[in-house]
């Protein structure tokens, strides 16, 4: 019976195949690429990377995401290259972010550290890129995960470099301009000096 059932999927066609999450044999491997300036130990502590504005219904269809250092910020937190891969997590959920109610947090089952440079390809403006491992010339089998640890106490408050962080009693933050233009480039992954700012009295 059992060798029998082995034939038949393997007769499907692939388009046919699905795998325990409902999806196409072909799909299992669907990334998301993100442009972070945030350090791996960060990540881990808030369960996932944020935050991020995207489509939760369709970001969940997503099995992996790749985290890529955006070293074009004095914010960046890591040491690698800019466009390099350093973390790849499993998706398990997409909720919202814990630092920014408005965006989302691509949460975590499990991670797996990498050192793989220029990942994030040149000309991608969005710091969020739909893809696949396959695509970003990522093989699945060499990737060793381990679970994820528990979130730190207090991780959920935001930073200022995310843009959405409060000083104490709910007022906005006061930032100067070069921290201002210094955060939009961390959110659209562009040059600092590709930012502009017109203030209107």
């Amino acid at each position: 019976m059992v060798a029998f059932i082995d034939t038949l999927w393997h007769k499907q066609p692939l388009l046919s195949r699905r795998n325990p999450k409902g999806r196409p044999m072909h799909q299992i491997n669907r990334a998301i690429a993100v442009l972070t300036f945030k350090s791996r130990e960060h990540i881990l502590s808030v369960g996932g990377t944020c935050s991020w504005a995207l489509n939760r219904a369709h970001a969940r269809k997503y099995d992996f995401a790749v985290c890529t250092r955006n070293a074009n910020t004095r914010s960046a937190e890591g040491p690698e290259s800019h466009g390099a891969a350093f973390l790849i997590g499993r998706i398990s959920d997409v909720v919202t972010s814990p630092e920014n109610p408005d965006r989302w947090l691509l949460q975590f089952s499990e991670y797996a550290e990498v050192a793989i440079p220029n990942t994030w390809g040149k000309g991608w403006r969005n710091p969020v890129r739909y893809t696949t491992l396959e695509d970003l010339g990522i093989d699945v089998n060499g990737l060793v995960f381990q679970p994820m640890p528990e979130p730190t106490p207090g991780s959920e408050v935001g930073t200022a470099q995310s843009g959405a962080a409060s000083e104490e009693g709910g007022q906005p933050l006061k930032l100067t301009i070069a921290e201002a233009k210094e955060g939009l480039s961390a959110m659209f992954g562009v040059p600092v000096e590709a930012v502009e700012i017109t203030i209107r009295a």
